[in-house]
């Protein structure tokens, strides 16, 4: 069985990832690759593609507009490719919606893509996965609602925090410490109440009582047994778990923002 695929993702080096495994596969035919959404959903009309590798966070038009704009009923069978470890996958995984997280590895592609093959078989479901898709991208939407400011109890008054300025929160009890560069609030909320709400772009764990405002980090150095330490624009050195660093490195690396020092 010959399957025709089309690769959608805004950027060039996972784009081509995906290219380059495709061709070591002589079941694959290669219909075309696009860096945008609204291209994609031309490619999408066009070719009819059996299967499409589509990136989820595109500028001007997103993976969740191109489904929206085909329709999910009409859409090719789909991988969804994102750097949204903690939210989009669990979107993904409940509804039974094969994805990559980026960067991926060449087994972990290789299993997604005979899942998709399954799928596309005679004996496979190839149009059972729209229901599930629809259901797994309305938990996305919900998802893009993330705190811009957050509401803090300061005496008698409110202070509003732009989640921007935040550099890093620490958890203490039932309690959590934002850290801004000059001050720090209290929230009556816990640490896992808090990271939650707030944008997996730009927030990352690197502690279980650690949160850092991934735009704030300066570089990260290896310390002792595994562990690393992460310093903050402002000097704030953190400890960072050894079971945390690979997930923070494709965060911040996806993001292209970090150093990590070696």
């Amino acid at each position: 069985m010959t399957i025709t695929v089309l690769v959608v993702d805004d950027e060039p080096i996972a784009r081509h990832a995906i290219v380059r495994l495709l061709r070591d596969d002589a079941e694959v035919e290669l219909v075309g690759e696009c860096g945008d959404g609204a291209t994609a959903a031309e490619a999408i009309r066009r070719h009819s593609p059996d299967l499409v590798f589509l990136d989820i966070q595109m500028p001007a038009m997103t993976g969740i507009e191109v489904v929206a704009a085909i329709g999910a009923g009409r859409m090719p069978a789909t991988v969804f490719v994102t750097a949204y470890e903690q939210h989009a996958v669990h979107a993904f995984e409940i509804n039974a919606v094969d994805y990559l997280v980026k960067p991926f590895s060449r087994d972990r592609f290789q299993l997604t893509l005979r899942r998709a093959k399954a799928r596309l078989a005679p004996q496979g479901d190839p149009g059972g996965t729209s229901a599930r898709v629809l259901q797994a991208l309305d938990e996305l939407r919900h998802r893009d609602d993330w705190l811009e400011r957050i509401p803090v109890r300061v005496d008698e008054h409110v202070v509003l925090v732009d989640v921007d300025d935040i550099v890093w929160i620490r958890a203490n009890r039932n309690t959590a410490q934002i850290h801004l560069a000059n001050r720090t609030y209290e929230l009556r909320e816990t640490m896992t109440s808090l990271s939650e709400r707030l944008n997996p772009r730009h927030f990352a764990r690197v502690h279980r009582s650690a949160i850092v405002n991934v735009r704030r980090v300066k570089t990260i150095h290896p310390w002792f047994h595994g562990h690393h330490v992460v310093v903050m624009d402002t000097g704030q050195e953190l400890r960072m778990s050894r079971y945390q660093h690979e997930a923070f490195l494709r965060l911040a690396t996806t993001r292209g923002d970090v150093k990590s020092a070696r």
